[in-house]
């Protein structure tokens, strides 16, 4: 499981190097997407195979579902680790993320998350100052 936030840069070709930490955890390939909040996520391969079966399941009849679908499977790009462990993040998505050169690089559950170091501060501090639902929570904190 990643966990952990590492400040790292995109180079000018859209390479991030993968923070040591997290090398491991998407070493077989990955697929960068949409995140949510505007941030992008980054699905080890087991992982994505997870979430494509729960997008299939979403039923197409609904128009939200496939609003979902659409946002979160049309900016998928698949990419693997170059052997100076970098990723090519397409512009596409950098642009999406607002991404420039300086990029948080968060692990979460079965992801990574990049962030622009604004967007992540911002995050963090809308947490702190209205935290989740205490029911979500409730077998959280033993």
């Amino acid at each position: 499981m990643p966990f952990g936030e590492y400040p790292y840069t995109i180079d000018d070709k859209g390479r991030l190097v993968m923070p040591p930490a997290f090398r491991d955890f998407v070493e077989d390939g990955m697929i960068l997407t949409r995140g949510m909040e505007g941030c992008l996520y980054v699905f080890p391969l087991a992982s994505w195979r997870r979430v494509e079966e729960q997008l299939e399941g979403l039923p197409i009849t609904d128009a939200a579902s496939r609003a979902f679908v659409r946002f979160f499977y049309s900016g998928a790009s698949k990419a693997r680790l170059d052997n100076q462990s970098r990723v090519s993040v397409p512009l596409a998505l950098r642009s999406f993320a607002g991404l420039g050169s300086d990029v948080i690089v968060a692990g979460a559950p079965g992801r990574l998350e990049l962030w622009t170091p604004a967007r992540w501060e911002a995050a963090i501090v809308a947490v702190q100052q209205d935290p989740p639902n205490p029911d979500l929570l409730a077998h959280f904190v033993a």
